[in-house]
């Protein structure tokens, strides 16, 4: 760094005085000051808000197998209540730039997965299920053990395949990409549009939307996202003004009775601990829960790295400062949000943008959390936003997740086969858990048929031997006489 810089730097430091809440968090010690923390904190939420939108919209739109569905003004409360608390104990109590809200990915297997095969209630008494776990892995330490046992390239194909997933029910929810009628005796099981051809006012806001988000992307404007959603909102609030349009599906872009509102709790507390057992048995439950605690865990440990280090924060052997307590935290805002139904909270990738302003501690937390709690008065505000606004950002977070892929080593067929499996088969089923199985069992027979079956780790082979019961268990059922 150049003395001019560094003179540069000691000028925005500000004064030497050093206060409790400077000790506190560490901000001058790690070479920050207040403004760079609160900036990074803005940054942050402009960049994450999105979720207060996208939450709401995956979970609001899934039936549970009762064909019940979660109130989307209730879910935004929760979605917003969960980010803002988690967000302000991870900073007060893990001290990095780090803020929390309900996962990307993992909502989409509750929605799509979970949901569907039991009430919302047991659902979300899963998500509170996993997040005690991940608990009791950090606390026992088994975290290492099963950071070792899946390969590297599995866990990034694991977050490619969900980022196709995620793209996918972005097309979906849109129209987009529309299912073609058995009746039709076709081969091609999915078209596009709901005619093999893009019709209707609404699905001009999603293609524009889908433009505007790359466009933002690909120039590297922070907070695109929710640029990209806010503009196609109003956009689609003109076009719902001035054109006679059938339907918008399950949300109309009207302008709202009102801006601000109390917030609704309804949803607080509603979850069934062990009810799932009951409706699904102990192997699925089981394997839902590891699906649930693979993706969470695994997504959380390399953000934490990933944030950590942009933030300059590892020490001399790399490592995150106080990992075990930023862990435990994180694994109690998945129990929160499942507590919440707001499914399972995690820490957000998008926490980079807050260190870019400058953000080295938790004190940018503050901010973060506190700008979610005043959106939980907004909720008429932002549940007016249509499907065909939002979806484009799925679009945008697959692309994001997508990117992972580059890592593979492809030329490597012990590894770029599960790989592929694990990709391919998540968005061709619409269920990660069948990815990550496929991907697995594929891993564990390429390396017994090449005599290196001691290479695989003994948690891999217990978890693939879980999955070949749940591949096959209709044949089981049979042969046992249950079922």
């Amino acid at each position: 760094m150049s003395e001019a810089q560094k003179t540069a730097e000691r000028q925005d430091a500000g004064p030497s005085t050093v206060t409790g809440v400077d000790r506190f968090f560490r901000i001058t010690e790690r070479g920050s000051t207040f403004g760079r923390e609160i900036r990074g904190g803005f940054a942050t939420f402009f960049t994450m808000a999105y979720i207060l939108v996208l939450n709401p919209l995956i979970l609001g739109g899934a039936k549970d197998k009762f064909g019940e569905q979660l109130d989307p003004v209730q879910l935004t409360t929760a979605t917003a209540l969960v980010a803002a608390v988690m967000t302000i104990i991870m900073g007060v109590g893990g001290n990095l730039p780090l803020a929390l809200a309900a996962g990307l990915g993992l909502n989409a297997v509750v929605a799509y997965q979970i949901a569907p095969l039991m009430s919302w209630d047991d659902a979300m008494g899963l998500i509170v299920l996993e997040g005690l776990l991940i608990c009791v892995l950090v606390v026992t330490g088994l975290r290492e053990a099963v950071m070792h046992a899946i390969p590297q390239p599995l866990k990034q194909a694991i977050s490619v395949g969900i980022g196709l997933f995620i793209a996918l029910i972005g097309f979906v929810d849109a129209g987009f990409v529309t299912r073609i009628p058995d009746a039709a005796n076709t081969t091609v099981p999915v078209q596009l549009g709901g005619t093999g051809t893009l019709t209707g006012w609404p699905m001009l806001v999603f293609c524009v939307g889908v433009l505007l988000t790359v466009g933002l992307l690909a120039r590297k404007v922070r907070g695109a996202i929710l640029i990209s959603i806010v503009t196609m909102t109003v956009v689609a609030l003109v076009v719902n003004a001035l054109a006679d349009v059938d339907t918008w599906g399950l949300t109309t872009p009207e302008r709202p009775d009102q801006v601000v509102d109390a917030p609704d709790f309804g949803l607080l507390g509603q979850f069934s601990l062990f009810g799932a057992f009951g409706q699904i048995g102990v192997v699925t439950v089981v394997l839902l829960v590891f699906t649930l605690i693979l993706s969470d865990f695994f997504d959380t440990m390399g953000t934490v790295v990933g944030v950590s280090a942009e933030a300059g924060l590892l020490d001399e052997d790399g490592k995150v400062p106080g990992l075990g307590k930023v862990l435990l935290i994180d694994g109690a805002a998945a129990v929160a949000g499942g507590a919440a139904s707001a499914s399972s909270a995690t820490s957000y990738i998008e926490s980079a943008a807050g260190v870019g302003e400058g953000a080295r501690t938790g004190f940018a937390n503050l901010v973060t959390g506190s700008l979610f709690g005043l959106a939980l008065f907004l909720t008429p505000l932002l549940t007016i936003v249509p499907l065909q606004a939002a979806a484009p950002a799925l679009v945008a977070v697959g692309f994001l997740m997508m990117t992972q892929v580059k890592h593979i080593d492809w030329d490597r067929y012990e590894i770029a086969i599960p790989a592929f499996l694990t990709i391919a088969v998540m968005p061709f089923t619409y269920s990660i858990t069948n990815g990550i199985g496929a991907g697995f069992l594929a891993y564990v027979l390429i390396k017994t048929v090449l005599g290196r079956a001691k290479e695989v780790h003994w948690l891999l082979w217990g978890t693939t031997a879980l999955f070949l019961v749940y591949f096959a268990i209709d044949p089981l059922e049979q042969l046992l006489g249950v079922g």
